[in-house]
């Protein structure tokens, strides 16, 4: 297990350019099944659960070339469906959550899937019902081993249906749209997800070949094809990323440009950053924030306490609640943090109170954060990252805290975040992987 050594109270100063988006990469990435043309995905980031899939492909039989540092080809035209019976494939997708992504795509084109339960963060219940309810509607038989904790699907002749979904899962949304493309007839899907990543997901398939329409809206209409081709992709900006560098300025007092945000696709994540008093100017498609000594939170209209809660999009994404939380510390004023969709994400905030913060949680889904305003500095402790975002969301505490911090298990931080000690360090920062 590996650790952060963080020497904390440094300001930060110059450029930073944001990863490709993790969440947009998991679902591309496993797109490439759904055609036996060569498929070709730029600005694909450097980190551990992406690495993990991509191999997972290649061991699948995907022929995968890397063009560069960010960009590789996938060529899906031998898959060994045989390789999915073996337990090396079961052992390797439970460690990976996004891998449930694989399915969508198998099913449309072999007609057939299986997976063991995938892993990922510690943050409470994350259910797949909305997945195997999309796919049953398309026609596939579902059984769930329960002893082996397997999952099996058999599809063959898909046909397209009407569909109102329990929830607006985004990585749901994604299969049943990979499951539906190759269908026969017409597939609806109302209360679709709208996230960025998937308009990039039907963008592509678009591209591909798919027919599909209201991109960018939660109804999707899908008019099935009898077969997809190559295609090149690039992804977005991570917009996690974007927002954990906003948060990151502001509490260590730094000048930060973030270059090439795609701003118009971050939706309203720089204005809720603004609520929080961070001040932010558009540079182009850049990103400026300048040094702070201070930032108010501010109320609401009447006066109130501000909230903030994770919506799905178009409202503000749960990924970035942990930062929201974090930078709240150091603000003038009172902030509530609901994070709606998981019962364990702020259970870390028992670390930021050992800092020195003043947090008061309320139950496993809102926190009151009452900002210090800079009069007394977090201090350096030893910590144990339990989830990507709490674990950057620490490791801004810890640049920001005086003395010395420990951050433990940060292999979890390494599933999300590329290099992420060394780009920090390049501005400033003193992070020392131990």
């Amino acid at each position: 297990m590996s650790s952060f050594r963080v020497r904390g109270g440094n300001q930060l100063k110059g450029e930073i350019i944001p990863q490709g988006a993790k969440n947009e990469a998991l679902q591309i990435l496993c797109a490439v099944l759904l055609t036996s043309e060569k498929v070709t995905i730029n600005k694909i980031p450097t980190i551990r659960d992406v690495n993990k899939l991509i191999e997972l492909l290649g061991d699948m039989g995907v022929k995968v070339t890397k063009l560069g540092p960010e960009s590789y080809s996938f060529q899906a035209d031998q898959v060994n469906l045989d390789y999915l019976e073996t337990a090396d494939f079961l052992d390797k997708a439970s460690a990976l959550r996004g891998s449930v992504m694989i399915l969508g795509p198998l099913l449309s084109r072999f007609g057939t899937g299986k997976l063991s339960k995938p892993g990922g963060d510690k943050i409470g219940r994350r259910r797949m019902d909305t997945h195997f309810f999309g796919f049953q509607k398309l026609g596939a038989k579902f059984r769930y081993d329960a002893e082996r904790e397997i999952f099996h699907i058999d599809g063959k002749n898909l046909k397209g249906t009407y569909m109102l979904l329990d929830e607006a899962s985004v990585t749901g949304t994604a299969n049943i749209v990979m499951a539906a493309v190759m269908a026969e007839g017409k597939t609806t899907i109302y209360n679709a997800a709208c996230e960025p990543y998937l308009q990039q997901l039907c963008d592509m398939l678009n591209r591909m070949g798919a027919k599909i329409s209201g991109v960018g809206s939660n109804l999707l209409t899908i008019q099935g094809v009898e077969k997809l081709g190559g295609t090149e992709h690039t992804m977005l900006p991570d917009m996690i990323e974007i927002g954990s560098f906003i948060g990151m300025a502001a509490m260590t007092q730094s000048e930060i440009t973030i270059k090439n945000c795609q701003i118009p696709k971050l939706g309203i994540i720089p204005d809720t950053f603004r609520r929080m008093g961070i001040q932010l100017e558009f540079r182009g498609d850049d990103i400026f924030i300048p040094e702070q000594k201070h930032y108010e939170i501010e109320t609401f209209i009447d006066g109130s306490i501000l909230t903030v809660a994770d919506q799905i999009w178009p409202g503000f994404t749960p990924d970035l609640l942990s930062i929201v939380l974090v930078t709240a510390t150091q603000a003038k004023g009172t902030v509530l943090v609901h994070q709606k969709m998981f019962e364990s994400r702020l259970f870390f905030v028992d670390k930021l109170i050992d800092m020195g913060a003043q947090i008061i949680l309320c139950d496993p889904h809102r926190a009151t954060v009452i900002g210090l305003d800079r009069k007394y500095q977090l201090k350096g402790i030893r910590m144990t990252s339990p989830d990507i975002r709490a674990g950057v969301a620490l490791l801004i505490a810890a640049m920001s805290a005086k003395g010395t911090s420990v951050i433990d298990n940060i292999e979890q931080i390494d599933r999300g975040y590329q290099y992420i000690d060394q780009r920090l360090n390049a501005l400033g920062a003193d992070i020392e992987r131990i």
